[in-house]
């Protein structure tokens, strides 16, 4: 499998992604099925515990998230690059009294942004429909519960990016993942 990525396919499925948000309500057999699958499993753990069940819905998500980043990206390129990256950075930090030194450091540090990304944005393939999907059926179930608040102010959303910005450090910590 290439691991280097390419646009292409993060673009088809960025549209993908985007049209199945804008016509959730439009076209219900997207709709029902995802409430199909979510509702007997996501849903019954929502309903047992809402903060327990969302603790260990971001968990397992986050997990899916950092496996997928993990073994759809070249880690050994990411690491290089971010190396490099870190260099060229100390470099500039000693050449702030030479403009035209810095300026060309700086353009070759923009060189690395669309190699970065072409990397690094792999896993979006495998993950951004489902993570709609889940967004999109998270929307649903929240708000036929009236927008509950978690912690007694954190909306479903906000609880869930801060969960998965803890998860997914640790996780990412855990396995070594750029």
């Amino acid at each position: 499998m290439n691991k280097e990525g390419g646009f292409r396919g993060i673009f088809i499925v960025m549209i993908a992604s985007v049209m199945i948000a804008l016509f959730w309500d439009s076209f219900s057999v997207i709709k029902n099925f995802v409430h199909m699958l979510l509702d007997p499993t996501a849903g019954v753990l929502l309903g047992w515990n809402l903060t327990i069940g969302m603790i260990f819905i971001i968990m397992v998500i986050s997990l899916i998230m950092t496996l997928s980043q993990k073994y759809a990206t070249d880690q050994k390129t990411l690491r290089e690059m971010k190396k490099e990256q870190k260099e060229l950075q100390e470099e500039m930090k000693k050449l702030k009294g030479n403009p035209e030194k810095l300026l060309e450091l700086q353009k070759k540090q923009f060189e690395f942004l669309p190699k970065m990304m072409k990397v690094s944005m792999r896993s979006i393939v495998y993950t951004a429909i489902p993570l709609i999907l889940f967004f999109r059926w998270f929307m649903d179930f929240f708000s036929a519960l009236g927008d509950p608040k978690f912690f007694g102010f954190l909306s479903w959303f906000w609880f869930y990016l801060l969960g998965t910005l803890i998860f997914g450090t640790i996780l990412r910590k855990i396995m070594n993942v750029v």
